[in-house]
């Protein structure tokens, strides 16, 4: 049995768990903050059996989508801010970051 551990845009939470809930995957839904953008991303635990792992990761593959956003770089460290007239930059987010971690074992109470 493994773990999975998907860390995802909240733009694409709400597609991904219906379409892991379509397929009987359960998931757990947690809110979590991303540190590079510093803005809200979700985090999914999926447990799942080994011979089904294969599926899980094609789901979120199919449904975690890469875009371009743009976010306005952090002001320097030092020196005056008030000339400091940041310029926005287009970065790529979106996409999943998956963690698998193997399960020794599983309790329903």
């Amino acid at each position: 049995m493994k773990l999975i551990i998907a860390v995802i845009q909240d733009k694409d939470s709400n597609r991904l768990v219906d379409a892991l809930g379509e397929e009987k995957f359960q998931t757990t839904k947690l809110a979590t903050t991303g540190g590079f953008l510093k803005e809200g991303n979700t985090t999914l635990m999926i447990g799942c059996e080994n011979e089904y792992v294969d599926e899980a990761l094609a789901i979120i593959r199919d449904n975690c989508s890469h875009r371009e956003q743009m976010v306005a770089p952090i002001s320097p460290m030092g020196g005056n801010a008030d000339s400091y007239i940041p310029n926005p930059v287009k970065v790529e987010v979106g996409g999943a970051t998956v963690f698998m971690l193997p399960i020794e074992s599983f309790y329903q109470f």
